[in-house]
């Protein structure tokens, strides 16, 4: 059979340290383990909707010091504190002791898709509101990939959809080395308590490896956006030049609808082109001079007018175009001007 051994305890004293941090000799040891254990017990059932991802607590003398890892800060604090003097009191009750050795600090979790622990207990509540378990570890597994750790990987067991025969599945993406002790693996596991049966959940999530002498960082590093003010820049110039296109082809069918009487119609939609005989009226707000189907130079087309001209004889002018003044016929034609012959020079005989 495989042996497996949890992946935390296999890296403490090298890359990771006790989340208990306190020294007592032989007799003291036995009762402020289990003072540990109870404040765990009590504080996790209490405030189970407060995404608490682990506990440390020190001491030092009498002294207890204890640190809560959350994602949801606001739920432990309450309004205006009240929340944390409320779990004081009762820590201070519970451990039986004075009320200045009682010590409780909030450490908020900024990036709660990429902690183990928390990403289980999500996919264990999902579990439990009936949401299909595949779904579930697939969106994680995507969510934690896209904040830019190297590997992930989920496993269910169970009776997983009500199936009447217990199974196991997982997924994952990446790499994740549990053999390689340097690795920064983070390792979480929970319970989904349903109607048919308990489902186990345990999440492992591989953030990169600690060289010696490097601290171990609880956030993994954001991947920079790559830069596409150029793509930007050639995908606008490639937009004009089909713009531009788009004014000749459509000048072309203007055009050609002149002629006859079918491209008329194109040309009112256009703006600028021709019907079947004469020219349709040309909106005031035109895209610029090269009219037919695709409307001016810019490749935009134009609105289309309520009064364009038909197919045969030209419409009417629109309300707001100054008519044009009738161009008077010159009759009398220019005087002819004669150049004058060059000046002769003088011959010397």
């Amino acid at each position: 059979m495989g042996q497996k051994v949890h992946p935390i305890g296999f890296r403490v004293g090298v890359i990771r340290d006790t989340d208990s941090k306190w020294y007592l000799p032989k007799r003291g040891f036995a009762d402020a383990l289990y003072e540990d254990h109870q404040i765990r017990k009590y504080i996790k059932k209490k405030y189970m909707q407060a995404a608490i991802s682990k506990m440390e607590i020190e001491r030092q003398g009498t002294r207890v010091r204890i640190t809560l890892f959350t994602a949801k800060p606001g739920i432990l604090i309450g309004k205006g504190g009240k929340g944390i003097d409320d779990l004081k009191a009762q820590l201070v009750k519970n451990t039986k002791r004075k009320d200045n050795e009682v010590h409780v600090s909030i450490q908020e979790i900024r990036q709660p898709d990429i902690d183990a622990q928390l990403v289980a207990e999500s996919i264990a509540q999902q579990i439990e509101r009936r949401v299909a378990y595949k779904r579930a570890m697939r969106q994680a597994i995507l969510r934690a990939m896209k904040l830019g750790v190297k590997g992930i990987k989920i496993m269910c067991a169970g009776r997983l959809a009500g199936s009447e025969m217990a199974r196991r599945e997982g997924d994952r993406q990446g790499k994740v080395p549990l053999q390689t002790i340097r690795a920064d693996i983070d390792y979480g596991f929970t319970t989904a308590i349903t109607t048919y049966s308990a489902i186990g959940v345990k999440v492992w999530i591989y953030k990169g490896d600690i060289l010696p002498g490097q601290a171990r960082q609880s956030e993994a590093p954001q991947p920079s956006r790559p830069d596409r003010s150029g793509e930007r820049g050639r995908g606008g110039d490639r937009g004009g030049d089909r713009g531009g296109r788009g004014g000749d082809r459509g000048g072309d069918r203007g055009g050609r609808g002149g002629g006859g009487g079918g491209g008329g119609d194109r040309g009112g939609r256009g703006g600028g082109g021709g019907g079947g005989g004469d020219r349709g009226p040309r909106p005031d707000n035109r895209g610029g001079t090269g009219g037919g189907f695709a409307g001016g130079g810019g490749g935009d087309r134009g609105p289309r007018p309520d009064n364009r001209g038909g197919g045969g004889d030209r419409g009417p002018r629109p309300d707001n175009r100054p008519p044009r003044a009738p161009q008077a016929a010159t009759t009398e034609s220019a005087p002819q001007v004669t150049p004058a012959p060059p000046p002769q020079t003088p011959s010397s005989e």
